[in-house]
């Protein structure tokens, strides 16, 4: 095949959920983050319904719109800028253009009719269809289309446009008005169902934007390029086979290529451009212009026929959209001599991914035990699994130690009245946001056994064990100081690389509802109505969380004694939950960890740092347990290197983690072009029997002049609980010096499960700006052994203000 020769691999989407829409063509598409917002068309009538897909969930819903909602029409302008869209013109009944300019708020699904000022040196853009118009800034660019009006008596010849307008955008909502700019060289020809793309090279940073093919009562496959800074029209010279001429088509910018898909074209693929009456046909040739360079690089042939469904038939009218670096197409007519409104339309919807995925981020530890992490990584977008590899050092021996972390971190609400974080949901306000995620310790993993082009099942099982994948945080340790702990603490044989516990959610549109896309951070809380107000601390925020993650960290004796840690942040470090989430318990590691004095593992041999696949997750998140073996003579040191095969594990032993020992741990996403680059490394130890897991279900509730902070007991004690300790990250002249240092003050030891943190301590408080701004505490447990990990929680704080004395 063609298609595989040229490294492609469609794949067309089989399984989705909810109200498919109808097939048809002049419909118009754009992204928002995951989804896929289309709108318009035709096919037994013009469509007026506003359809979403979801192409991480596969769903599609109809979102409740409100407002001035548009009538249905087709072959319209269609933009998004964040979260809002515009539409302009198109073909609102058989026979009758438009250049009326309607709002979207997606955040809101709320339209809106504008209506620009008319531009001072000129008329408003006539009422037209198949014109292009594109975003670039604060500008839409409108070029070219079909006029309503011919200027043809007998009406048989139409009017083809070659107008370019300029429609100035106010910020968040709401319009200027037209203008017609100056513009310099030729202007193209006219021309309607052109594609208009807008790119910006990085290194020269002036932005063009390139008009290509068309229709003038034959079909066209001229280039065209306007240098928006200086409005310049020009034809740049191009290398490689020019796309046949063709109208219908789509053309979507990624990277730096301009995706040519579809459209009309002759029907013999001479090189002479076809007269009127010409034959013509509808194709599913594919192409690219490297838009460094100008040079056309040919995909699929308009020749090509594929008879075993393996690319996307050919198709006219269609949409194009890039989500990421995959190209998405939806429906279009694949039919020729039928009437408008009663076409032959596709039904299908197809994706293919353009580049290798990036590399995810590092991989970070929620929960440890002797035997198994479960961990957890950033997800990144378009993937279809994450190859997660490890390698272990040889088995350390118990060490003096400090407390790590151990629970999963953990949004916690703060407030007056003591909202807590196990809230029941019925008494939640019925508002429409986001669903929330949860990966709980008790989660099965989405372990996708062999092929890694196999479709990636949710329900995939090896040997009858799932499992479940979760980030990394490289647990490091520094220098404590040397002042004695009157509880012995610092004699604990508890690990010194404890696990990080967190708790992630992943945002998701709800079916028929998009919140705060405009905004760079949900609040799955704000339905809450929390307040906390401290002059001390913070202002005035609706909803207080705080986040609970695991790190090592050192006890001290008194309140005037400190202890710094390091708080080198992850960036999936803190993570929402909804507020009738409970989060289960466990002893864990995480980035925020203090130095202990350590003896250091026995030299790991060349031969022993091999790197072995712990398998495919469909999910961004693992429960780990084994790994597999690959045969004595398939190892090297750089076993699985970027792009390479996946084994078959269900050939493979599989070998358990051991306690007391490191691991470090890798992970690579997975698409339709391979295996992607590995993330940096991260480094768990697993833990050694005996010692107490970490505090749990942290609350805050907030006092006139206090906070009271309360936990629950571990939920694996090892042991009589004999204390706990819990410390308040302060502001330091060290902490200035070293903003990764975490400088903690005890502000509490003693056998109760709750404390009072006065408005005195808080005022010496540090916010933590290196995700969220929070402000940090960490509280651990005590048993014979020793102090076992800490439960680290952020207190996230709205805008805060802190009073420096």
């Amino acid at each position: 095949m063609a298609a595989a020769a040229a490294g492609l691999s469609w794949r067309r989407v089989s399984s989705f959920t909810g109200p498919v829409p109808r097939s048809r063509h002049g419909h118009r598409a754009v992204a928002i983050r995951e989804l896929l917002i289309i709108f318009g068309g035709g096919n037994e009538g013009i469509a007026d319904e506003l359809h979403v897909y979801n192409t991480v969930t596969n769903q599609w819903f109809l979102p409740a719109v409100r407002g001035d909602i548009p009538p249905g029409c087709a072959a319209h302008g269609f933009v998004c800028d964040g979260t809002r869209i515009l539409v302009f013109g198109g073909m609102v009944e058989y026979g009758r253009y438009s250049n009326d300019l309607y709002e979207l708020q997606a955040s809101r699904w709320l339209w809106k009719k504008v209506k620009p000022q008319a531009p001072s040196n000129g008329s408003p853009p006539c009422p037209r269809l198949g014109h292009s118009f594109s975003l670039y800034g604060n500008k839409c660019y409108l070029f070219g289309g079909l006029a309503n009006e011919s200027e043809d008596s007998n009406n048989n010849v139409p009017r083809y446009l070659n107008d370019f307008y300029e429609l100035e955008l106010q910020h968040g909502s709401g319009v200027v008005g037209w203008s017609i700019p100056v513009t310099k060289g030729i202007l193209p020809s006219p021309r309607e169902s052109h594609t208009a793309i807008v790119y910006c090279r990085k290194d020269v940073g002036s932005p063009k934007m390139y008009i290509f093919g068309g229709m003038c009562g034959c079909r066209l496959n001229d280039l065209w390029e306007l240098d928006i800074e200086t409005m310049t029209w020009s034809r740049p010279e191009t290398k490689g086979t020019v796309p046949l001429p063709r109208s219908l088509h789509t053309a979507n910018v990624i990277g730096n290529k301009m995706y040519v898909f579809g459209g009309w074209v002759p029907q013999s693929a001479g090189g002479e451009i076809s007269a009127p009456d010409g034959e013509w046909k509808c194709t599913g040739s594919f192409s690219y212009l490297n838009l460094d360079t100008t040079e056309w690089i040919g995909l699929i042939s308009d020749c090509q026929e594929d008879k075993s469904n393996l690319l996307p038939g050919p198709r006219a009218g269609h949409c194009a959209v890039a989500v990421g670096t995959r190209l998405y197409i939806w429906s279009g007519r694949d039919g020729y001599r039928k009437a408008w409104n009663n076409q032959v339309c596709c039904k299908d919807l197809w994706y293919l991914d353009t580049e290798r995925p990036l590399a995810p981020s590092q991989v970070q530890l929620i929960r440890a035990t002797t035997n198994s992490f479960q961990l957890k990584w950033d997800e990144v977008p378009t993937v279809e699994g994450y190859l997660l590899q490890l390698h272990a050092d040889s088995p350390v021996p118990p060490v003096a130690g400090i407390p790590g972390t151990g629970i999963p971190e953990t949004s916690v609400l703060s407030s007056q009245g003591g909202c807590s974080l196990h809230q029941s949901p019925q008494s939640l306000p019925s508002v429409p946001y986001p669903e929330m995620k949860v990966d709980h310790p008790s989660q099965t993993n989405n372990l996708i056994p062999n092929n890694v082009q196999v479709a990636l099942s949710s329900s995939s099982k090896v040997e009858g064990k799932e499992k479940v994948a979760a980030p990394e945080n490289k647990a490091t340790q520094e220098t404590m100081k040397n002042h004695a702990d009157a509880t012995g603490f610092k004699e604990s044989n508890a690990p010194s690389l404890l696990p990080v516990c967190t708790s992630s959610a992943q945002t998701s549109a709800n079916v028929g509802e998009l919140h705060d896309l405009d905004k760079q951070s949900v609040n799955p809380d704000a339905s809450v109505s929390c307040t906390v107000s401290s002059s001390q601390t913070m202002v005035t925020q609706q909803a207080v969380k705080t986040e609970s993650s695991s790190t090592n960290g050192a006890v001290v004796k008194d309140e005037t004694s400190l202890t710094t840690f390091n708080s080198k942040s992850e960036a999936a470090e803190t993570a929402y939950v909804m507020p009738s989430s409970r989060v289960s318990t466990g002893q864990t590691n995480d980035s925020h960890s203090s130095r202990a004095p350590q003896r250091l593992p026995a030299p790991v041999k060349t031969r022993d740092r091999r790197w072995y696949d712990v398998g495919i997750f469909k999910n961004n998140s693992a429960v780990v347990s084994q790994f597999y073996l690959l045969p004595e003579e398939t190892l090297n040191i750089n076993s699985k290197t970027e792009g390479a095969a996946v084994p078959d594990y269900r050939l493979l032993k599989k070998q358990d983690l051991i306690p007391g020992t490191v691991y470090r741990f890798r992970v690579a996403a997975i698409n339709g072009c391979g295996v992607g680059p590995f993330s940096k490394i991260s480094e768990f130890k697993t833990c050694i029997p005996g010692f107490p897991g970490a505090p749990s279900t942290v609350k805050i509730t907030k006092s006139v002049d206090c906070i009271h902070l309360s936990w629950e007991p571990p939920a694996s004690p090892s042991g009589n609980i004999l204390e706990y300790s819990a410390y308040l990250a302060i502001r330091s002249t060290q902490l200035q010096e070293n903003p990764s240092q975490l400088v903690f003050m005890r502000i509490y030891c003693g056998l109760k499960t709750s404390c009072v943190v006065t408005a005195a301590q808080l005022s010496n408080a540090h916010v933590d700006y290196t995700s969220r701004p929070a402000i940090v505490f960490r509280i651990s447990a005590k048993n014979e052994r020793g102090y076992g990990p800490a439960t680290q929680v952020r207190w996230l704080q709205g805008k805060v203000t802190v009073t420096h004395r």
